[in-house]
């Protein structure tokens, strides 16, 4: 009987799990691991099939002096890359994921938090893993930070407040700012931990109340993370 491949989770605080794609392995009998580098985890050791998500975090990717499991988390990713794995970066997983693959990660112009359009690109809207978005489509987003898009790389999509939302590289790897595993729980949870008071205010900055309003919109974007994971799942290698 062959292996079932296994997801590989890297969580970076304890509010920001992996939600939607657990539920999506769940789901599917996929078994699905979660390692926390930074309270003194080892590093996970994938096999050939097996997955790697990489989640969101407080800290940003630049931060390595302060935080130096970062650097054992870069070369997991470029290990993962290197063999050909299926591999998803979510928010700081997804600019971790951008400087494994050669591009800058700096701060963003705009602060965005809440539910906001991002739209495709040109080019994304030829993408096949993001065939299942709607476009715009509105997502969840948490970050300060932004990526530039890597070399080789395609721009997916962007939106007002942030150019660089999502990337693909090659036809297994995958790079969303934004957070499309989020469920009401888990930003729940991350609004109890961090408050959207962390900045003051801004133009793309929703409060906590208007954040957690509406569980139809996790739902819909529960829709579209199935479809990217299950195309993700289907996607050769190469």
């Amino acid at each position: 009987m062959s292996r079932s491949p296994t997801i590989h989770v890297l969580q970076h605080d304890p509010a920001e799990g992996p939600g939607g794609v657990a539920e999506w392995a769940a789901a599917r009998g996929i078994p699905l691991r979660a390692a926390h580098l930074y309270r003194g985890d080892a590093a996970p050791a994938p096999a050939a099939d097996d997955w790697l998500v990489v989640l969101g975090g407080g800290m940003s990717a630049n931060d390595g002096a302060a935080h130096p499991w970062l650097h054992a988390e870069r070369a997991l990713i470029r290990e993962s890359v290197d063999a050909g794995r299926r591999v998803l970066g979510i928010c700081l997983g997804s600019q971790l994921l951008a400087q494994v693959l050669g591009a800058g990660v700096t701060r963003n112009a705009e602060t965005e938090i809440g539910w906001l359009p991002v739209r495709k690109t040109a080019e994304g809207r030829g993408v096949a893993l993001f065939a299942g978005f709607a476009d715009p489509a509105e997502v969840f987003h948490w970050h300060g930070d932004t990526f530039d898009t890597p070399p080789g790389a395609i721009r997916v999509a962007g939106s007002d407040g942030c150019a660089n939302q999502a990337f693909v590289h090659g036809t297994r790897v995958v790079g969303v700012q934004f957070h499309p595993e989020m469920t009401q729980a888990t930003a729940r949870a991350l609004v109890a931990a961090e408050g959207c008071g962390w900045v003051d205010g801004g133009r793309f900055v929703q409060p906590a109340a208007e954040v957690l309003r509406d569980e139809g919109r996790f739902g819909r974007m529960r829709g579209w993370l199935g479809s990217l994971l299950d195309a993700l799942a289907a996607a050769p290698g190469g």
